[in-house]
């Protein structure tokens, strides 16, 4: 890759893909194929759900009758599971390595795509036997393990719907997702490394039961060997459960078959109120879409070896750890802890050590690891590394100039993709071979119809900031808010109507090219995982001194994005720094480490608006020192 400070037709900086980057490329010609996207969009996706197996065809691609509940693959009949495990068994794919598997302490397993399907059959029966069903909610809270494979995917199997929780969520955050969910199961470990240290899952587990009675059972997967708390009748080992005579003896589970509009998971995202949002995924569009996504922006080949470094409680882990990867029959590493734990070149020794081809990491991360320099990735043999890619907030150009220099040695195209939760897979993205510039997102993938607009829903010109919207509907689109339908309208469709609300400013540059600049609403993004404004100042407010409180995100030069929070204090209880530390470790503990505020800011009262609206944005510009904008609406 060659950078051009001036090149024709593009402007700015400019990195263009070498020739033989472009011809090995899954879409070496990428105009070719937006071209026909745009011309025929239904057609488009037939052809691209046509390279994956159906019990039945569909008998309608796109179904727009009731928009914006739009549905996909009308009548077709598909199980997730089939595509990612079962048709891949049949062939020489058996005895190829789907995933490699390390974790922080060494420990290292592997699993050819047989053994993968053998034990997602295991556990399957083992489901099954629980009284798990078709359609029943299933709650997983696990550290970055196999088993976290196993259980999401024995849960599509039988048609259960799966909701994953980041492992490094705590108590309350853990709680209203089960209740909300209303799980009938829950599928946890004794604890996961992280950092050097233990994470204490189990535990985490028990609190947040006692403050529900939804949950029947809990599967425990021992990974520590650590003592916990095992109730009996209702907790059980996840070893002993598979290695019973009827599980151990179960060679085959049939997998069931799903309609395409079957809900397959629901995920968790903050909102900018209330609680978080339970995004509803289906078994046939989301299949489509991530399969076809990461084939075409990641370039996998059979030989490839792929790593995203995500965890597969947030959408990345579920896209492009567990499903993208395993449609396409790839092999997968997967690392169960810290980047730099022991040492900063943990990541950069394991690429050497598996012979990593593709990457998929985090602005976070390429900041965090930037600071110790060049000489820990310069100690080890980089060289098979051929893509990488950038993901969870827009990359700031000097960390993309970086990655590309001191990881990718300049030889490696960067895939900076933009998209969320809701669309399932990537929106703007480049492919391997189109020209990128440090710090853009480059051009919607084929068949995804993106615009900028202003406060009235008209267009904007190039150079000028807008609401991101999405003008046409996509396979691997959210259906709706589980439960909630008149919130997802709310949500997403109804400031524009027939656009979707993405949440995010941004710009287009004269080439067409798309520069996010961050959320517009109350969503704070801290190392590229959304937290809610709305929860974050729950949890406070749980803490018997607070009174009221208002948090915002300012910049940070390794989490991108940082907690401040503002907190009036009940009476009898003075400000202090040991009073901030006990908060900080409040929420910490309620929402998890990811939540620890940065700062805390004891005040009198806080910026609102006659309707008692917290002006965050007044907030954010006194702590940046900015000026403050229009204030007329405020209360005093």
């Amino acid at each position: 890759m060659t950078a051009n400070p001036n090149p024709e037709p593009l402007h700015g900086e400019v990195y263009r893909p070498a020739p033989h980057v472009v011809l090995s490329a899954n879409v070496p010609d990428p105009e070719a194929v937006y071209a026909e996207a745009a011309r025929d969009l239904e057609g488009y996706w037939a052809r691209r759900a046509s390279e994956l197996e159906w019990f039945k065809p569909w008998d309608r691609v796109l179904d727009d009758s009731k928009k914006p509940f739009y549905q996909w693959f009308v009548g077709g009949k598909t199980n997730i599971v089939h595509n990612a495990l079962d048709r891949h068994v049949r062939t020489w794919r058996r005895n190829k390595l789907a995933l490699i598997w390390e974790g922080e302490n060494g420990d290292l397993r592997t699993f050819s795509y047989h053994a993968l399907s053998r034990e997602v059959c295991k556990f399957s029966v083992v489901l099954r036997s629980m009284g798990v069903s078709k359609g029943d909610r299933v709650t997983i809270y696990m550290p970055r393990i196999p088993e976290t494979w196993i259980a999401m995917l024995a849960c599509a199997k039988i048609g259960a719907v799966h909701s994953v929780v980041y492992g490094g969520f705590s108590v309350e955050a853990l709680h209203g997702r089960i209740e909300d969910s209303a799980s009938k199961l829950i599928i946890t470990a004794d604890g996961g490394y992280m950092g050097g240290k233990v994470v204490e899952l189990k535990q985490i587990v028990d609190e947040a039961l006692k403050r529900t009675a939804v949950a029947e059972n809990v599967i425990v997967v021992k990974r520590t060997g650590k003592p916990v708390n095992m109730e009996a009748g209702r907790d059980f080992w996840y070893h002993e459960l598979i290695n019973l005579p009827l599980t151990r003896n179960m060679g085959k589970c049939e997998t069931e078959a799903m309609d395409a509009e079957d809900p397959l998971f629901i995920l968790y995202t903050s909102g900018t109120t209330g609680k978080p949002k339970a995004v509803l995924h289906t078994h046939g569009g989301y299949q489509v879409g991530v399969y076809a996504t990461l084939k075409d922006v990641f370039d996998l080949k059979e030989e490839d070896r792929w790593w995203c470094t995500a965890d597969p409680g947030w959408i990345t882990g579920h896209s492009y750890i567990v499903y993208g990867p395993l449609l396409n029959g790839a092999t997968s590493f997967m690392y169960e802890g810290g980047p730099s734990y022991p040492f900063p070149d943990r990541w950069w020794s394991m690429i050497a050590k598996y012979g990593i081809s593709v990457f998929y990491t985090t602005p976070t991360a390429i900041r965090g690891l930037m600071r110790f320099g060049e000489a820990w990735p310069n100690r080890h043999d980089l060289s098979s590394l051929r893509l990488l890619g950038s993901v969870g907030e827009p990359i700031n150009p000097e960390a993309w100039r970086w990655f590309h220099k001191h990881i990718g040695k300049e030889q490696c195209p960067i895939m900076d993709t933009w998209w969320q939760t809701e669309t399932g897979g990537f929106m703007i993205t480049p492919m391997p071979a189109v020209p990128t510039k440090p710090g853009s997102a480059a051009k919607p993938y084929p068949g995804v119809a993106v615009d900028i607009v202003d406060e009235q829903g008209k267009p904007v010109k190039p150079g000028e900031e807008g609401f991101l919207v999405l003008k046409k509907p996509w396979p691997a689109m959210l259906r709706t808010i589980y439960k909630d339908p008149e919130r997802y309208v709310q949500t997403y469709w109804s400031k524009y109507p027939g656009m979707y609300l993405a949440g995010d400013s941004a710009r287009r540059d004269e080439d067409g090219y798309f520069w996010i600049i961050g959320r517009v609403d109350d969503v704070i993004k801290v190392s590229g995982y959304r937290l809610g404004t709305a929860e974050l100042e729950s949890a406070f407010v749980s803490h018997p001194a607070v009174a009221e409180t208002a948090v915002i995100g300012l910049p940070h030069e390794v989490k991108g994005i940082a907690i401040h929070a503002y907190v009036i204090l009940r009476a009898g209880y003075e400000p202090s720094e040991a009073l901030a530390e006990e908060l900080r470790k409040h929420v910490a503990h309620e929402m998890g480490p990811i939540a620890k505020p940065e700062k805390i800011e004891f005040v009198k009262s806080l910026p609102k608006t006659r309707s008692g609206k917290i002006m965050r944005r007044v907030l954010k510009a006194r702590a940046q020192g900015l000026s403050e904008g229009d204030l007329s609406t405020l209360e005093e």
